[in-house]
């Protein structure tokens, strides 16, 4: 099984909103996608965390690169957040959230949007 862990840093907590927008459009999109076995997700604030399981990697890359909300999500992402963390990895079984999170900061890759500036 191939499990993706994602994290999202909101640049303002008023960004929980679009964000909650894109979730909802891509938790529906989640459930009819080839491959997909589980989808969790938790987190407060300005932090939120998705974890998902798939049967095959290749699976995996067609919900997450070719289209649909997620793709329109992936779009929108500069304007929402501050970084993104994401890690893949195969394995057994699923983690639990104290795991998945020490997993994606030890080796998820990470992805810092700049901060914009006014004149």
């Amino acid at each position: 099984m191939i499990i993706t862990i994602s994290s999202i840093k909101l640049k303002s907590i008023w960004k929980f909103f679009a964000l909650s927008y894109y979730a909802l459009s891509i938790s529906k999109q989640v459930v009819k996608q080839k491959g997909f076995l589980k989808f969790k997700k938790t987190g407060i604030g300005k932090l939120h965390y998705t974890l998902t399981a798939w049967e095959t990697e290749e699976d995996m890359k067609a919900f997450a690169y070719q289209s649909g909300a997620h793709q329109e999500s992936m779009k929108a992402s500069a304007g929402l957040a501050s970084e993104l963390r994401t890690y893949t990895f195969s394995t057994d079984k699923l983690p639990d959230w104290k795991e998945a999170k020490k997993l994606l900061m030890e080796k998820g890759k990470l992805l810092k949007y700049p901060k914009l500036t006014t004149i």
